[in-house]
This record gives structure tokens, C-alpha cells and sequence, in this order.
């Protein structure tokens, strides 16, 4: 697997009931900071190919899910490099590519470290996401408000994660029919948090003493209504400001999709800075009236100023 590096990297992450009884959170602090997420789970796909190499040759692609080799089921990076241990001057790759399996044969180079293919590695998703909510109380965060995709129509089945310190270096602007991204350098060596849970409603973990802030009350549904509201986000550097937003409609009867409200952003810094909602934004904390009321979770393709959010409610109901 390739590991999670500090650099610029491209955001794979889409912008995408009060509690339950057992944990109980009236008061939350709304963070609005962007983290570096790594999520792994038991699949193997292609990062990347090296030019020349016997991989590029046999065909491979970036993206590809690499199933089996000679008939050995892969589920991390290490059993790929026992397989290609055994091998015998070539090999049969089972891959998936867009949802159809094929066989790919290849002539592993053969080195002083041993067999290689000219490939790199990855186990899960990695990307930047914005963190929601933080409770001071039992250390437990909530962030994205919708969960990771495994890219194959379901989530990513987590075995483990990691949370680590980001910053945003650069935007890319939203545009009509062209999403826009925050782009972060993640510290691959500061580790904030192990995640535990990865859901439709937001991917969740727990540490001590992460975020400070004043602690705000958390509405329950029905107390979300149309009109002004603000988001709390980071498009720059490491310092999350609160932007203006017009809460536009409300769609109580949605579901826990990510889509309770339609929300319209009308903050010219924003605008000028993003051009409206772009990835990386998700799980940015939306207040109204003095309290947390949800979380950001989608843009409109066609229309970046405007997008989507969860009630936290949601989200609260899903971390418990």
C-alpha cells in the first residue's frame, strides 16, 4: 500500500431522531477544521503505474482491483509481494475493472529485492474531509456527514482508519457542471484519532482533547427552518471562519441520505474564494440561531452556490 504522504493530494472523497438512547450529547463544538482520512479496508487497487514497466505493458490501470493472483485471494498490500514471492517467471492477475472481472498475465521484472511489477499499491481510500462536530465530553467527532464510497456503489467496509492533521494549500473553484476540490497537505506523522465507524451518515472516532471551543446546543429537527444560517469551513490554511449561507428548502421526510436541507451559499468571500461548495467541504458544520443544526454533505454539479446538507440529528444517531 501506498502510504498516506505529506503533499498535495487530490480530494476521493465526493462531496456523498435526536440521539439514540445510550449516548446523549446536547452541546457539541462545531469544528469546521479539514483532516487527512485513511480508510483501509481488505481491498487492493492500482495507484499508480510506472512508465515501462511489465504492468503498463500487460495492460494495467490505475484504479483496477487487483482480486487474485494465481488463484491467491488478495487482501493487502503484503499478499501481493508473497504471490509475486512465488511466482514462476510470470503470473495471472485477477483484476476488476469498473465492475467486470478479467484475467491479466504479467512477466514480473526481476530484481536484486526480488520480483516487481511497476506498480504502486493502495489498501482503502485516503482524502481530506471537514470535521463537524467535536464532544469535549466523551471525545468522540463526527465528520463528512455522508460515508466513504468504495467506488463500487457501497461503502467502504473499514477494518481500520486513521484521522492526521491537514491544512488546505490551494482550491480549485467550482464551475457549472465541473465540481471544484479543496486541496490539503496531510502530516503523515501527526496522527490525531483512530476512526471507528465509517456510514451513510458520516465517519466517526475518538480522541482526547483534540478541539477546543465553546460548546454549542445541538437542534433537534424540527427547529431547523428556512432562512439565514452560516457554515463553518476551511479553504484556507488551517483556520476555519464562518461563511453566510441561505437555508432554501427542508426535506424532513428524506431519510438519513445526506439530503434533509438544501442550502445556497450568498457569502461573497466564499464565492469569490471557492466559487460555492466544493469537495472537501463535507462535514462542514451548519449553524443557525445559535445552534448546530447539520452538516454540509453535497454540491450541486450544475450549480456549486448551491448544495445539500444532514441534519445532525443524523449524524448523532448514527455515531451512537
Amino acid at each position: 500500500m501506498k502510504k498516506l504522504a505529506s503533499g498535495i493530494i487530490a480530494m476521493l472523497l465526493c462531496l456523498s431522531m435526536l440521539v439514540v438512547p445510550g449516548w446523549a450529547a446536547e452541546y457539541l463544538i462545531p469544528v469546521g477544521q479539514v483532516i487527512g482520512l485513511e480508510l483501509a479496508d481488505h481491498t487492493v487497487t492500482v495507484a499508480a503505474v510506472d512508465a515501462g514497466s511489465c504492468a503498463r505493458q500487460a495492460g494495467l490501470q490505475v484504479g483496477d482491483r487487483i482480486v487474485d493472483i494465481d488463484g491467491k485471494t488478495i487482501r493487502c498490500a503484503e499478499d501481493v509481494v508473497r504471490a509475486l514471492g512465488c511466482s514462476n517467471g510470470s503470473i495471472q492477475m485477477k483484476i476488476r475493472r469498473q465492475g467486470k472481472e478479467q484475467l491479466v498475465k504479467i512477466a514480473p521484472a526481476i530484481t536484486a529485492e526480488g520480483p516487481k511489477l511497476g506498480i504502486f499499491l493502495k489498501q482503502g481510500v485516503t482524502g481530506i474531509g471537514t470535521v463537524t462536530w467535536y464532544d469535549p465530553e466523551s471525545g468522540m467527532f463526527g465528520t463528512l456527514g455522508h460515508g466513504v464510497s468504495d467506488g463500487q456503489g457501497g461503502l467502504v467496509k473499514m477494518v481500520s482508519g486513521k484521522a492526521y492533521r491537514a491544512s488546505v494549500v490551494g482550491v480549485i473553484r467550482g464551475q457549472s457542471g465541473k465540481p471544484g476540490q479543496l486541496q490539503g497537505a496531510v502530516a503523515a506523522s501527526d496522527l490525531l484519532a483512530a476512526l471507528s465507524k465509517n456510514t451513510a451518515q458520516g465517519v466517526f472516532g475518538t480522541a482526547e482533547g483534540l478541539w477546543q471551543g465553546d460548546a454549542m446546543e445541538v437542534a433537534e429537527a424540527d427547529e431547523v427552518c428556512v432562512g439565514p444560517a452560516v457554515i463553518r469551513s476551511t479553504v484556507e490554511g488551517t483556520v476555519p471562519r464562518d461563511y453566510s449561507v441561505e437555508i432554501l428548502k427542508i426535506y424532513p421526510n428524506s431519510g438519513s441520505n445526506g439530503r434533509n436541507l438544501m442550502l445556497k451559499v450568498t457569502d461573497p468571500a466564499l464565492l469569490e474564494a471557492t466559487g460555492g461548495i466544493v469537495q472537501g467541504m463535507s462535514g462542514s458544520p451548519i449553524i443557525q440561531d445559535g445552534k448546530l443544526v447539520g452538516a454540509v454533505t453535497h454540491v450541486l454539479v450544475n450549480d456549486p452556490t448551491r448544495g445539500y446538507g444532514i441534519f445532525v440529528e443524523n449524524m448523532l444517531d448514527a455515531a451512537g
